[in-house]
């Protein structure tokens, strides 16, 4: 189920509050909205208004199940069963993400986002299989995310084919995209787009390096 109206930084916080819960040891202790917001790094009042938006799951002075709303949440981000995902770009970075995703799936049983296609142009990948993940010809991208039900994609190509490769999985059917290209992607109003540009973020990084020796500061 999908609700509406709810702005993407409500959704952004939902899977921090439910890592904190499936980090919790005594269970059967009712977790606080001070408890499970101190360490999702929000305020207790927020958390208390952003799982209103879903329902009534806790108690006044009491606090929440931590299983019950463990189990909504996942049921919340449609992660009660598999989901299945493809990578596009077997390259370095490509290579690095569908290993730790199989190996967090394999060994996490609580993980849901399965890996199930890769997907490059490099007749040298095309055929073969990575950790047990078949790479197949990003023309046939179509074709495999109908069959293997993909609804999520990864793109990790180079930034001159991002777009055409988003294209092409958008008009496969896909929803719902993570994008390492260093490009801003153009996707219909129904799609959503999430960056993980890590230039951006090293180069953002590197203001702070200078905090506190007095080289962040201009002459203005």
């Amino acid at each position: 189920m999908a609700w509406k109206g709810i702005s993407d930084a409500v959704i952004r916080r939902l899977p921090l509050y439910l890592r904190v819960l499936e980090e919790v040891e005594d269970r059967d202790i009712p977790i606080s909205s001070h408890e499970l917001g101190e360490r999702a790094g929000v305020r207790p009042a927020l958390v208390r208004k952003d799982l209103a938006w879903f329902g009534e799951f806790g108690k006044q002075g009491v606090g929440y199940d931590v299983d019950l709303l463990q189990d909504e949440l996942r049921k919340i981000l449609h992660l009660d069963e598999p989901l299945h995902m493809a990578l596009v770009g077997v390259g370095s970075l490509g290579q690095a993400l569908a290993r730790y995703n199989r190996r967090r799936f394999l060994e996490d049983p609580i993980f849901t986002i399965k890996l199930v296609a890769l997907f490059d142009v490099d007749p040298r990948l095309v055929g073969s299989s990575m950790d047990g993940v078949a790479v197949f010809d990003i023309s046939d991208i179509a074709k495999v995310v109908t069959e293997r039900d993909i609804r999520l994609a990864i793109i990790t190509v180079p930034a001159d084919v991002a777009q055409d490769v988003c294209d092409d999985l958008v008009e496969a059917g896909i929803k719902a995209i993570l994008n390492f290209a260093p490009v801003k992607l153009e996707v219909p109003s129904d799609v959503h787009v999430a960056n993980a540009d890590l230039s951006l973020e090293l180069q953002r990084l590197a203001y702070y390096i200078g905090v506190g020796h007095g080289r962040h500061q201009a002459n203005w």
